[in-house]
């Protein structure tokens, strides 16, 4: 295998990584505007993802970097022409991490409440944004012959980019109740439940329309992004006869998988463009004509190799350790 398309993989790995894990805790968020029915309620919400949601954010971090690094071109062009929607999701990441630490800190209803607001946006806006960014990796954008962008905004957000974001939302807010489901205990776990049963059937339905128009706008789709598109839908089937068995775990497992299938199938059916150009197929990104050089892939690798690992064992202890469920009756 190539170091390019070495490369590639690594960054997909990360991207679906940050959707899985960063997708719950998004979907929690948007649970705080209106599931939850009071304050205590709001804090058992927020508690349930207080020890995991900032090292889930590091995810999107080394995405990035590694994006940057490994393909410098496409970085450039994508970021670029995606300028306007990336400040707003930043600012809303920003507002959200401040919300978390700062709702605490005054004692009026008032001051719970605006921060509170700003949970919900900040959970929202950015689901709504990766699925548009994603969405627009596989549909290309209009790139001249030297890569640059020379399109605007209304290239960036079409009919199945707003698809793609719609989905991203419904589908981290169905991965959000299922997580709530297996987190909590009471009357908010059985809500929770319930909230989970009533969104199967139409995220399901979302997720195969989108999927499937993603493998209808390639005239030979791949045989991976196929069985990824498959696998998705099939993991949201299961979820939603998990979660009306009242096995949460399971459930979030389906969930987690649809996740991951629903990104990996957008990730196939790129390869082995990063961007395509809307324009002319020549003036496209691949895997070959915008990576760095094979010397920086190298440096790279042994760099990934070892300290990858340490990360995912390192995450999977903290989620270890906070595994207990909890409740209003834990919250003074």
């Amino acid at each position: 295998m190539e170091l390019s398309t070495l490369w590639f993989v690594l960054i997909a790995v990360l991207w679906i990584g940050y959707l899985a894990l960063e997708g719950f805790d998004f979907g929690v968020g948007m649970l705080t505007r209106r599931f939850a029915r009071d304050d205590r309620e709001r804090r058992v919400l927020i508690n349930t993802i207080g020890p995991v949601w900032d090292g889930n954010e590091v995810w999107v971090i080394t995405s990035v970097g590694a994006t940057f690094a490994a393909f410098p071109e496409w970085y450039a062009t994508a970021w670029s022409a995606y300028y306007l929607p990336l400040l707003v999701l930043l600012l809303a990441l920003i507002g959200r991490g401040v919300a978390f630490e700062y709702r605490a800190k005054g004692d009026t209803e008032t001051w719970r409440r605006r921060w509170d607001l700003l949970i919900f946006a900040g959970s929202t806006v950015p689901a709504f944004a990766w699925g548009v960014l994603l969405a627009g990796f596989v549909q290309g954008l209009p790139l001249d012959a030297d890569h640059d962008f020379t399109g605007g905004l209304g290239d960036v957000l079409t009919p199945y980019t707003l698809l793609g974001g719609v989905l991203t939302v419904t589908l981290s807010l169905l991965h959000g109740a299922h997580y709530v489901a297996l987190k909590t205990v009471g009357d908010i776990r059985d809500r929770a439940g319930r909230l989970a049963r009533w969104l199967a059937l139409p995220v399901g339905a979302l997720v195969a329309a989108f999927l499937g128009w993603t493998l209808v706008r390639d005239d030979d789709p791949s045989w991976l992004a196929t069985a990824f598109a498959v696998a998705a839908v099939a993991a949201l089937v299961l979820g939603a006869a998990a979660i009306g068995r009242a096995r949460e775990g399971w459930a979030f497992v389906a969930t987690f998988a649809a996740v991951v299938a629903t990104a990996a199938t957008l990730f196939a059916a790129l390869f082995p463009d990063v961007l395509p150009s809307t324009l002319a197929a020549a003036d496209g990104l691949t895997t070959a004509n915008a990576s760095s050089s094979d010397y920086t892939l190298t440096v790279m690798t042994w760099v990934a190799v070892p300290f990858l690992p340490a990360v995912l064992a390192y995450q999977s202890w903290v989620y270890w350790m906070f595994r207990r469920r909890i409740g209003v009756q834990h919250i003074p």
